[in-house]
């Protein structure tokens, strides 16, 4: 079966054909799309075809997407343009006849009122209409987003508008397994997968921090009003504030909390904890 993956030189992308290929699946099989092919010239000495791609360049998604068996569509990068490339993406999927579309949404984009969750819900229905079987990854916030901060949580404590709220995230690579799972094992068109790991609060996050590294790390929650604020103070862009706090708004109404075990049941083991992926980055 040969598998064409999307966003192939960026975090995600990778790893998903990382995990394809320890699968088992022959790299002969399997084509890797990007923007900038030259983050990737190590899986093409291993034998991954690398293709240079666009969203926003339809005849060269339709060229690329020829004679493939299933499509690992990861989401575009660009808020605000989601939407339209998304569309492009699918319109020539559907228009070469892609036996399969794998694609990666956010959790409950069918119900969350979050700013991402409506270009998801919008890809969503788009990739419905096509008739083309698909599967829809639902991923929650990926531990990154709080590993990544490990610095400024130890020096100035954690800040954001999450309320009480839990997020059931989970580690890039164990998304990115889910995702090599579903193309790889069983049967599983039509099927929506709401997939994150053991959830937590702000304030779980940082007792969790405090507890490995003996320091004493707090949560101040603010309004997202004021969060937004206090981000543009720190020097975050109006825009990226707006959406980072938007973020915090769907933690504390649940939108990025996954109820049921879709992401262990695909793996094949339990998702990596914050308590282990903060370890890792401590």
């Amino acid at each position: 079966m040969s598998i064409t993956v999307t966003g192939a030189t960026g975090h995600l992308g990778r790893l998903i054909v990382e995990s394809l290929l320890r699968r088992g699946v022959p790299s002969d099989q399997i084509t890797a799309l990007g923007r900038n092919v030259a983050k990737a010239t190590d899986l093409s000495d291993r034998g991954v075809a690398v293709v240079p791609v666009e969203y926003d360049d339809v005849e060269s998604l339709r060229r690329a997407f020829a004679d493939t068996d299933a499509l690992m569509f990861v989401s575009g990068s660009e808020t605000g343009k989601r939407v339209r490339q998304h569309r492009n993406v699918v319109s020539a999927a559907k228009e070469v006849g892609v036996g399969l579309i794998a694609y990666t949404s956010i959790s409950n984009a069918d119900s969350s009122t979050m700013m991402l969750a409506a270009e998801h819900e919008a890809t969503e229905h788009d990739i419905t209409n096509s008739g083309l079987p698909h599967i829809f990854l639902r991923n929650s916030w990926y531990l990154e987003n709080y590993t990544s901060q490990l610095p400024t949580y130890l020096e100035h404590g954690i800040t954001g508008a999450a309320g009480d709220g839990k997020v059931s995230a989970a580690t890039r690579a164990d998304f990115a397994e889910a995702a090599a799972a579903a193309l790889t094992t069983g049967s599983h068109a039509n099927q929506v997968y709401e997939l994150g790991g053991p959830p937590f609060t702000m304030t779980e996050l940082a007792a969790e921090i405090s507890r490995q590294t003996g320091k004493r790390i707090t949560y101040t929650d603010l309004p997202v009003d004021k969060y937004i604020e206090f981000l543009v103070a720190a020097g975050t862009p109006q825009s990226a504030a707006e959406l980072i706090a938007d973020g915090d708004r769907g933690v504390a109404r649940g939108y990025l909390h996954v109820e049921g075990n879709d992401l262990e049941r695909l793996i094949g083991r339990p998702p990596t904890s914050f308590a282990d992926a903060s370890r890792a980055a401590l």
